[in-house]
């Protein structure tokens, strides 16, 4: 897994990262079904192809490449692969 989304996110869901991925791996999207239950958003650990294009435009610094994911935020390495029934 490349870059996993953090506890910052929970409630914001601000979609500047969907916007800035351009292998389209961070869900859900404000036009999918599940973006108003979501809690955050998640990077699917497979498809994100590691540049990192979404970590300058997360307007509350939740996203972290995962060799820097802070340690009181590492279950959210499991928890964005779990979303994609990867965990």
């Amino acid at each position: 897994m490349a870059y996993v989304i953090a506890e910052p996110c929970i409630n914001v869901k601000d979609t500047a990262c969907v916007d800035a991925c351009p292998v389209d791996c961070i869900h859900p999207r404000k036009d999918e079904a599940d973006f108003t239950e979501a809690e955050l958003l998640y990077i699917h650990p497979i498809e994100c192809i590691d540049c990192g294009a979404c970590v300058p435009v997360c307007p509350v610094s939740a996203i972290f490449a995962l060799d820097d994911l802070p340690a009181q935020w590492e279950h959210y390495a499991k928890i964005n692969a779990d979303h994609y029934g990867l965990g």
